[in-house]
């Protein structure tokens, strides 16, 4: 069994929105991405019994995130 790690967010009075825009999940069907409105990605974790909890967040667009796609080797 992994070791679970908490997502910590840090932020101020009131948590940032995320309007998801774009989902996809990872052939292994383990993982979940979304993508938000305004310009996050974020990667949550799928169990077994569906279960699902936050991993990470990735910042950096600066437009809506409207598509994902999985890269080829």
């Amino acid at each position: 069994m992994k070791p679970s790690v908490p997502a910590v967010a840090v932020w101020g009075r009131t948590a940032p929105s995320h309007s998801i825009t774009a989902v996809m999940i990872t052939d292994d069907q383990q993982t979940i991405v979304t993508g938000s409105q305004e310009g996050q990605i974020c990667l949550w974790d799928l169990s077994s019994d569906l279960q699902i909890s936050s991993k990470e967040i990735l910042f950096g667009h600066t437009a809506s995130v409207t598509c994902l796609a999985k890269a080829r080797e």
